[in-house]
């Protein structure tokens, strides 16, 4: 159970991963992540079957996280519509979408051959899928662009003056961001053996979780990379998962877990930030 614990938090640290670009850096409430999760699935599933390599078909998974988030920004950013009214625009019709791509709502990957197939402990390789990420992207926010893309979150007009096309911008980091969810969808199904329409329903609210667990145990943030915060917290989250269902709560009480695990969080964290105003004012 443990080992299987922590395959599946580092699948899904990869899609936290995405969720934190949009969420904490781009500050867009991006909704899309609930489509483009299962898009990843689906595209890998239906490759699969059909005899594609299994590396070949993340890479079509990423693509199809790419064209989805680009989606997302593009009626964002040229119609003038609300990000968040963008994404669920765009989660609603990736619906129907993945199941086309499928042929029908589930497909099973039992009798297919993976990347789990090659022989190596599923652990190994899922690790190795997580490091490349975690160093594409920490090296990606030292660079000028992922400066830009953080200033863009915290101060529009910032960017504006440096003669950067905000809009432009805010479409790469969605682009950039559902490409990442998407793999970590094209991966959860092949480490599961099948692709499910409804895999990603939640999984803003798991990110977020993720996010929020983080970022509240690791207090030093400068220490630690964006990617080691998100790996960490999602890693904590899944073992609270695992240890609930162990206690005895059904599969179905797991999203009401999250939801409660979130709303005490934030509360605390709340409660200790009103405390901190309340003791500057005193000493003011």
């Amino acid at each position: 159970m443990l080992t299987g614990t922590i395959e599946q938090s580092l699948i899904f640290a990869i899609m936290v991963m995405g969720v934190y670009i949009t969420f904490r850096i781009l500050d867009f409430p991006d909704m899309t992540v609930d489509g483009s999760f299962p898009l990843g699935a689906a595209i890998v599933a239906s490759c699969l079957v059909k005899g594609v390599n299994p590396i070949i078909a993340l890479a079509l998974a990423i693509l199809g996280g790419c064209i989805a988030g680009f989606i997302t920004g593009f009626i964002s950013v040229k119609f003038k519509i609300a990000g968040l009214l963008a994404g669920i625009i765009v989660m609603t019709g990736l619906y129907s979408i993945n199941i086309k791509i499928m042929g029908r709502a589930n497909v099973s990957l039992f009798k297919v051959e993976s990347i789990f197939s090659s022989g190596l402990n599923k652990i190994i390789i899922i690790a190795i899928v997580v490091g490349l990420c975690k160093i594409f992207l920490d090296f990606l926010l030292r660079t000028k662009f992922g400066f830009v893309l953080r200033a863009l979150g915290d101060n529009e007009n910032l960017v504006v003056t440096l003669g950067v096309d905000k809009d432009k911008l805010k479409i790469y980091g969605l682009i950039l961001s559902n490409a990442i969810v998407a793999l970590a969808g094209g991966l959860y199904a092949q480490h599961q053996g099948f692709s499910d329409v409804g895999m990603g329903t939640g999984t803003i609210v798991t990110g977020l979780a993720s996010i929020i667990i983080g970022e509240s145990i690791i207090q030093n943030k400068r220490k630690f990379s964006m990617t080691t915060i998100v790996v960490l917290g999602t890693i904590i989250y899944r073992m609270i998962i695992t240890i609930a269902l162990k206690v005895g709560f059904n599969a179905s009480d797991l999203k009401l877990i999250t939801a409660i695990i979130v709303v005490s969080i934030l509360a605390v964290k709340n409660s200790n930030l009103l405390k901190d105003r309340g003791r500057v004012k005193k000493n003011a």
